[in-house]
């Protein structure tokens, strides 16, 4: 029987550094390196979303880059699934995995599980959406907290897209969100993995995210994102909410100029940083950084 390979989860803000340390990792160990981005899985967007490029992605075995249509919506599940079964795949053959990226349920799905909930129907989410821009944050919050106590608390403040799937679960299913991840179990087994959080000092951080910025601009972004807003895409698709995407469309649309769209690519992007950095700290506490 083969030795099981060794399956590195390696988490972090955007423009930290993850993928080149990954290909390091690769090249040392002759790893597969598998995303776990929800913006790299679209194939449309590989200069807005930082991809790794053509020539590192020749240096070592990539998986899950760029293999999703614009058109289509990946979930947290079915991120999951395909994980699963590529990592059962290596296994067989021998080969050690670096999941690496900056989407922090994926993380969480495979270390500590993934509930089963329902599908929520679209005019329930959408009756909770109005519920909210009516109500504002404060008082929809203290609304789930009668329901959910443990969701009102752990959810961030800010977090408009959580608390509305909370409250939502809620209403479609009678049960809180919550209870339904209660029973979960995480999909690797507890010592088949180890984690790692990359944490630059902010300052250092936010200013390889503005240097990320400028190269984009410079590989051509502006082109990348013409083109997927020509194809008119349902605007509630998740590669149509890709960071930076909406500032980028609003200059191609003539409603602001280059450096006003430039200087809005940046600071979204230290904020999406930041976002995450916070996220990671609070639910990875235990991994080591770097």
């Amino acid at each position: 029987m083969s030795k099981a390979p060794s399956v590195t989860l390696l988490a972090g803000p955007t423009a930290s550094g993850k993928s080149a340390l990954a290909l390091k990792i690769a090249r040392e160990t002759g790893a597969v390196i598998v995303n776990a981005d929800s913006q790299q899985l679209y194939a449309d967007l590989r200069i807005l979303t930082a991809r790794p490029s053509p020539e590192d992605e020749a240096m070592a075995d990539h998986r899950l880059y760029g293999v999703v249509d614009a058109a289509e919506a990946w979930s947290v599940g079915k991120w999951s699934r395909a994980v699963l079964e590529l990592l059962a795949e290596l296994r067989a053959q021998g080969r050690p995995a670096v999941l690496v990226g900056g989407t922090g349920l994926y993380f969480m799905a495979l270390t500590r599980g993934l509930a089963d909930i329902p599908p929520v129907p679209q005019a329930v989410r959408n009756a909770t959406e109005a519920d909210y821009l009516i109500q504002g944050e404060s008082a929809f919050r203290r609304r789930l907290a009668e329901i959910d106590p443990l969701a009102a608390r752990v959810i961030e403040r800010g977090d408009r897209q959580r608390l509305v799937r909370a409250m939502s679960v809620h209403a479609a299913t009678g049960r809180p969100l919550s209870g339904w991840k209660a029973g979960t179990r995480p999909l690797l087994a507890p010592g088949a993995w180890t984690g790692r959080v990359i944490e630059p000092e902010r300052e250092t951080l936010y200013a390889d995210c503005d240097r990320r910025v400028d190269r984009m601009m410079d590989q051509g972004v502006l082109i990348e994102v013409q083109a997927l807003m020509r194809r008119r895409l349902d605007s509630t698709l998740p590669a149509m909410k890709a960071v930076g995407l909406r500032e980028l469309a609003a200059h191609l649309s003539g409603d602001r100029d280059r450096d006003a769209a430039v200087a809005a690519l940046k600071k979204v992007t230290r904020n999406y940083a930041k976002r995450q950095l916070t996220w990671f700290r609070n639910q990875t506490p235990e991994w080591p950084r770097s």
